[in-house]
């Protein structure tokens, strides 16, 4: 589903300023598979998942979803077959727009869009079965302005836009972060729920190693641009979130902050 050969990324190239943010990193992701990703601040995490997207551009190295060479594709062509979800509930939404006309676009993305892409009776029916599957109220609120809902609840809504037209990929950047106690937990049993119920190949970055461990089938961790341990099976059901903590500063010499294992 995903193959990721030898992709490079520096920052300001030949300044005082170069950041080289991904260095020659390879991966192999199939159908269906959850991965988790976790790693130090600058470690390259959330420029992997823009590089996917579309939004910055590799210098060098490959870049195939779903048998397709996509590494210079537009982001906005390849959001056909990329859903993503931020850290910030506010960026995947548009607060002044209505829940249902926010759906409506979800449906749209990646395509053409003239002035045709209100929302029907039927759209209508499809939005408020998918809203009610949330368990959180929306599919009484359809005609209700983003801007007033809750952290927990557009968070919500910006997952099911993200799939609402079953992307090939799935990206999350850390998007239980920002999220009070009380709507993160229930996020995170709403991103397994769809992640599941779909089959999505997902890809998860996560500063908390317990939820890293808890959540998916495979485990990466990145240091400087590069994957330096890939954790899946056995191997990965018997390691702890200390274990994984002791076996990154064993090869960096860096301690991590302790966001990493409860943040």
């Amino acid at each position: 589903m995903l193959e990721i050969s030898n992709l490079r990324k520096t920052f300001n190239a030949g300044t005082a300023h170069q950041v080289k943010a991904i260095s020659g990193l390879n991966l192999s992701m199939a159908a269906g598979e959850f991965a988790t990703i976790i790693g130090s601040n600058g470690a390259g995490k959330s420029t992997l998942l823009n590089l996917i997207a579309g939004a910055y551009q590799p210098d060098g190295g490959r870049i195939n979803i779903a048998e397709r060479d996509v590494t210079y594709t537009p982001e906005y062509i390849r959001a056909t077959q990329v859903g993503r979800v931020f850290q910030d509930p506010l960026l995947g939404t548009a607060g002044a727009m209505t829940v249902e006309q926010n759906l409506a676009l979800a449906l749209q993305r990646g395509k053409r869009r003239g002035l045709g892409w209100g929302v029907d009776r039927q759209m209508r029916s499809q939005f408020r079965e998918r809203l009610n599957s949330l368990g959180m109220g929306l599919e009484q609120r359809l005609g209700t302005r983003v801007n007033l809902l809750s952290g927990g609840q557009r968070q919500a809504l910006t997952m099911l836009m993200a799939t609402l037209a079953r992307p090939n990929l799935l990206l999350l950047d850390e998007h239980t972060a920002a999220l009070d106690p009380l709507a993160a937990p229930r996020i995170t049993a709403l991103t397994e729920q769809i992640v599941v119920q779909q089959g999505l190949t997902t890809l998860m970055v996560t500063h908390n190693m317990a939820m890293a461990l808890a959540m998916g089938n495979r485990t990466l961790m990145m240091h400087q641009g590069e994957i330096i341990l890939d954790l899946s099976g056995a191997e990965r059901a018997h390691t702890s979130a200390s274990e994984l903590v002791a076996r990154f500063t064993s090869r960096n010499q860096e301690l991590l902050s302790d966001r990493m294992l409860f943040g």
